[in-house]
């Protein structure tokens, strides 16, 4: 929640925002058993029920952009449209080189900053690579995860796939994907955007966090889209 905290503050203060930790994140307890994304999605919807929001625009970043085609997948009616950043289909994707592989698999760098200073521009790429400065701003937003919290998001992803699943999609959907991503690779984006059959794709020069550390580009942008698409009823 807190990660996405600079984004929200460069949307639409008319526009109401839901945020949550997902199980083993953030603030949210770790479940006992692993969870996958279709429960997952159920989850999600509960939480609109008890906030009785009969509609929702879903967005997803990075890992977050899975659980956002997955809700689209279960609830149709529901999911009025999709912003899917920094993500990709899955477990069937282009996928990153094994040493930024390696590096990603680590939960230390979320509660330490001197091992996120070390391979942050590495692994993120874009507007981290300018200095230390937008690192130092990105460690006050992360919050430790457990090993279990973080293998759990691992294994969530390991047998999902939305690549046969995506053409089915109707919603409108906006695609923001970074040409210095190190993490999932611009391929990705040209995969999806070739799938979805009302998608829109908007390309950028930075990396995998640049949505985190540069949201004054971003959020017009998603302001933008949503306000264009927006249903009159």
């Amino acid at each position: 929640m807190e990660l996405l905290r600079p984004l929200v503050d460069h949307l639409s203060p008319a526009r109401t925002i839901v945020r949550l930790d997902v199980p083993g994140a953030g603030q949210s307890p770790t479940p006992t058993l692993p969870y996958t994304f279709p429960g997952l999605a159920r989850t999600l919807g509960c939480l609109l029920d008890q906030r009785a929001y009969r509609h929702a625009d879903i967005p997803g970043f990075s890992w977050g952009g899975a659980l956002a085609q997955q809700f689209a997948f279960q609830n149709p009616r529901r999911c009025r449209r999709l912003v899917l950043v920094a993500t990709a289909t899955g477990a069937v994707m282009v996928p990153a080189s094994p040493t930024i592989l390696a590096k990603t698999f680590a939960p230390r760098r979320f509660g330490d900053p001197d091992c996120l200073l070390s391979v942050a521009a590495q692994i993120y790429g874009g507007s981290i690579d300018s200095g230390t400065a937008n690192i130092a701003a990105l460690s006050q937003h992360m919050c430790p995860t457990s090993w279990r919290g973080y293998t759990y998001q691992l294994l969530a992803g390991t047998a999902w796939t939305s690549l046969f699943a995506l053409p089915l999609v109707r919603q409108p959907t906006l695609i923001i994907a970074g040409t210095d991503d190190h993490i999932i690779p611009v391929a990705n984006a040209h995969i999806m955007n070739a799938l979805l059959p009302h998608s829109q794709l908007h390309l950028h020069h930075g990396g995998h966090l640049d949505l985190v550390t540069q949201p004054e580009l971003f959020g017009p942008i998603i302001d933008a889209f949503l306000d264009r698409h927006c249903d009159p009823s």
